[in-house]
């Protein structure tokens, strides 16, 4: 191995989310560990139940998740957002007791949906904590004073160009690298609702 070269780690990280998610380039970016992304453009929450036997049979050291612009693009509540990001949390909790999860902030879009979005985060803020999972806020760095993405990471309001790209990343690298060190999301707990009743 040259001087240059990163040394693998034998964490395996899964990024969960949509298009945002879907247009990184994880791999490179942190060639220290082992990724996996599952994310595909257009996902919304209720996509997260599908994605759950992946996360499940991967039995990933950590999860990042990023995901529910789409739903209020589609004009779907709050709760109903809130509630399947809860409950895909509280699953991995149950199925993947060992991981240790970072839950990022729903990034802003068109200021229309500022308020929304920002009730949401501060509901999963909280249910974060709950479940002994990490909270990463993005909205000092990806966010105007109004709620709308920063015009110089977008070009639709919406989507991220590359300096939206590396915004994300100054946050992010330092959240996964505390993340390394935080303790698992611990012993499963019991489910009491169910997502498909919302």
């Amino acid at each position: 191995m040259s001087d240059f070269e990163i040394p693998k780690r034998e964490e395996s990280i899964v990024f969960v989310g949509d298009s945002i998610t879907a247009g990184g380039d994880w791999q490179r970016w942190f060639p220290e560990y082992d990724v996996h992304v599952e994310a595909t453009p257009g996902d919304a929450t209720d996509r997260l139940n599908e994605r759950l036997p992946a996360v499940i049979d991967l039995q990933p050291e950590m999860l990042a998740i990023l995901i529910g612009s789409n739903d209020f693009g589609q004009s779907r509540s709050v709760e109903y957002v809130v509630r399947s990001i809860e409950y895909f949390l509280a699953m991995v909790r149950q199925d993947v007791p060992g991981s240790r999860t970072l839950v990022q902030s729903i990034l802003p879009r068109g200021r229309e949906f500022s308020d929304d979005i920002q009730d949401a985060n501060r509901h999963l803020r909280q249910y974060a904590r709950n479940v002994n999972a990490q909270y990463l806020d993005l909205w000092p760095t990806m966010a105007t004073e109004d709620g709308e993405l920063r015009p110089e990471f977008t070009t639709d309001r919406l989507h991220l160009t590359a300096d939206g790209y590396q915004a994300w990343l100054s946050e992010l690298r330092p959240a996964l690298e505390r993340l390394v060190d935080a303790p698992p999301m611990s012993r499963p707990i019991s489910i009491i609702r169910d997502v498909a009743a919302i």
